[in-house]
């Protein structure tokens, strides 16, 4: 840190967690940096259509309106009266000794912190399924961009497929915006969802809420499928192949198919600032470790869904908490984060509920056949991954160098659990946790070559 100079926070995300923490830590006397890949804050929760877009918050949001409003306005505030300086449109790329390289557009400059918040929040958490690798078959988050951001639906006859509260959600949200869903297809039974019916009781009215959804939904909802086949021609999908509960073949023509089950944490760049990971046998993901408030190495703190699943709700408190560390750690005055830190404890028990209802298929995963394409970058199938197990003994950073799987444009963000499924199965395994996981390396997202070419200069 400078002499004399504030202590220079920066925050990577302007979520829910990233908008509270720049809050949190403006009402410390500090002036924190925000960089997010949006135009405008909002996160993908709570994001924003252009200038001069005419619906509504509450045909945007639904029920969650009010909040999403007062989050923008607040940070907005903030922005336009210089308490924070917001880097919109940009990208975290790389870490590097106390500094961030970030692009924008065709070019990149560096940015030194003495602090670093995380909140990068998470995406869509994909199983291939056979002819996943056409156009027209996307993940229920871009389909919810799509949504937000243009009004618009990808497709005319859609087929949602996966699991997790925003299979649901998208799914009314379609059909409130009419758009025609021929089927909402869930992977999990209703057994499972009833088996993690006591932690989703630590959030009743939020419970209830997703139950009357499912109830709009009608006969369009089935439970407890199994993905066979995406039949589709040149011009896309032309229908979804899946069993239902009791086994008997399903055929529902479509154009257009989403496919997500629930979310994974975006950890890139928590791997690049050094972090610590942990195997987490209930999502069956990798994920960041931090003590209760967030810190999770010297000098840098985690929040929101880039360190564990909570919703946009325990976005919000895991922003303020990670700023109090973050305040109390540099020697300044910080809010008392005892309510905070209980209403986590809450919110915890809720993701773990959601965990244990909408699990994650991963015998599914390990089972695809053969010519499935597990990496759709790269062309990679599940024969092809398969066959590297002999050679590279069952680690996804040897399947990796060996078949290239993760090495594409998204490395590994959309392939990896699949594939560590598939190598763990393949090599004997009783849990993809002994398969590993793909090592995190810049750029984390990809960037012009004229912005990794270019000489960047530090701003101090």
């Amino acid at each position: 840190m400078r002499a004399g100079a504030k202590p220079r926070v920066v925050v990577v995300g302007a979520g829910p967690a990233g908008i509270r923490a720049a809050e949190t830590l403006v009402r410390g006397g500090l002036t924190p940096i925000v960089i997010d890949e949006g135009e405008r804050a909002g996160g993908q929760i709570y994001r924003r259509p252009p200038q001069g877009f005419t619906r509504p918050p509450a045909a945007l949001y639904g029920s969650e309106a009010r909040k999403a409003v007062a989050l923008h306005e607040s940070f907005d505030a903030m922005a336009a009266a210089g308490r924070l300086v917001h880097h919109p449109r940009s990208s975290v790329i790389a870490i590097a000794k106390g500094r961030l390289q970030i692009a924008d557009g065709a070019s990149s400059r560096w940015i030194s912190y003495d602090r670093l918040i995380l909140a990068t929040g998470a995406m869509d958490r994909i199983m291939p399924v056979p002819g996943w690798e056409n156009a027209g078959v996307y993940g229920l988050g871009a389909m919810q961009i799509a949504l937000k951001a243009q009004g618009a639906a990808l497709g005319r006859r859609l087929v949602l497929a996966g699991s997790g509260p925003l299979l649901t959600l998208l799914a009314v949200q379609l059909l409130k915006a009419g758009a025609q869903v021929a089927a909402v297809l869930d992977t999990a039974s209703m057994r499972q969802q009833f088996h993690g019916f006591s932690g989703l009781s630590a959030r009743p009215l939020f419970a209830l809420r997703g139950l009357m959804m499912r109830r709009r939904l009608a006969g369009l909802y089935h439970a407890g499928v199994r993905l066979d086949r995406i039949e589709a021609d040149e011009r896309g999908p032309v229908a979804m192949l899946w069993r239902d509960a009791d086994g008997r073949q399903q055929r529902t023509a479509c154009d257009a198919v989403g496919l997500g089950w629930h979310l994974r944490s975006e950890t890139r760049l928590a791997d690049l600032a050094g972090c610590d990971f942990a195997y987490d046998e209930m999502w069956r993901q990798w994920l960041p470790t931090a003590d209760a408030m967030g810190r999770s190495g010297p000098g840098v703190y985690l929040a929101g869904d880039g360190l564990r699943i909570l919703g946009a709700d325990g976005a919000e408190v895991a922003g303020r908490l990670a700023a109090a560390a973050c305040l109390q750690d540099l020697g300044l005055p910080a809010p008392d984060m005892a309510a905070d830190r209980r209403r986590l404890g809450r919110l915890s028990r809720f993701a773990r509920g959601v965990a244990r209802a909408f699990p994650w298929p991963g015998e599914a995963a390990a089972a695809l056949p053969d010519e499935t394409v597990v990496c759709r970058c790269e062309g990679v199938t599940a024969a092809a991954l398969r066959e590297t197990v002999a050679f590279g003994g069952g680690e996804v950073n040897r399947a990796k160098s060996l078949g290239r799987v993760g090495m594409g444009r998204c490395q590994g963000r959309y392939c990896e659990l699949a594939a560590a499924e598939i190598v763990a199965a393949s090599a004997g395994y009783d849990c993809a946790q002994a398969a590993g996981r793909l090592r995190g390396q810049a750029p984390v997202r990809p960037a012009p070559i004229a912005a990794l070419l270019q000489d960047a200069i530090a701003d101090g």
